[in-house]
């Protein structure tokens, strides 16, 4: 970012490539529904390019772009009034389930199989409460530490360690049977 602030062009693309698919999974499973997602991240990506020539380091990058991410989407549910509850929408455009990719050559049961895993493990992320949700989400798609999600959602380090600790929990509860 410092290069980008700097005059690299070349900066943003290498800062775009590395983060944007993890970015936009963070918001889509935030959110839920992917034309909303599709404008928040937009939205982050204009931020980001508006505060180039004032960027500071006062965190990591990804801290620092998962905070811009966290602001977006409180004001987004604010505006719906959905803040303490998120909606869900597992289908795409067509209204098809979405496809779990599976390594190729692989036979229709363990096709089967793997779709029906990532289901329950979506289902069980969607029932985790908004801010365990979001601690995990940063924590598995963002590649945040437990110091930066603090940083990101504007808590403080236990509270965002005992977020992730409950969410894991929750998960592993919710899919104990898979041990």
């Amino acid at each position: 970012m410092l290069a980008y602030r700097d005059g690299e062009a070349a900066a943003f693309e290498a800062l775009y490539t590395r983060h944007r698919a993890r970015l936009f999974r963070y918001l889509l499973h935030q959110c839920g529904r992917r034309e909303q997602a599709d404008e928040m991240f937009q939205e982050v990506w204009m931020s980001v390019i508006r505060a180039r020539s004032g960027y500071e380091v006062s965190a990591r990058f990804t801290t620092w772009l998962y905070r811009i991410a966290h602001n977006r989407l409180i004001d987004g549910f604010r505006a719906r009034g959905r803040l303490a509850e998120f909606e869900v929408d597992a289908a795409d455009a067509d209204g098809d389930p979405p496809d779990y990719p599976a390594p190729a050559g692989v036979q229709p049961e363990r096709l089967l199989e793997r779709a029906q895993l990532a289901g329950r493990l979506l289902a069980a992320i969607e029932v985790l409460p908004a801010v365990q949700r979001e601690a995990f989400l940063l924590a598995t798609e963002g590649g945040l530490t437990v110091e930066e999600i603090g940083q990101a959602t504007g808590t403080g380090f236990e509270t965002a360690k005992s977020r992730l600790r409950y969410a894991y929990a929750r998960l592993r509860s919710e899919l104990g049977d898979l041990q």
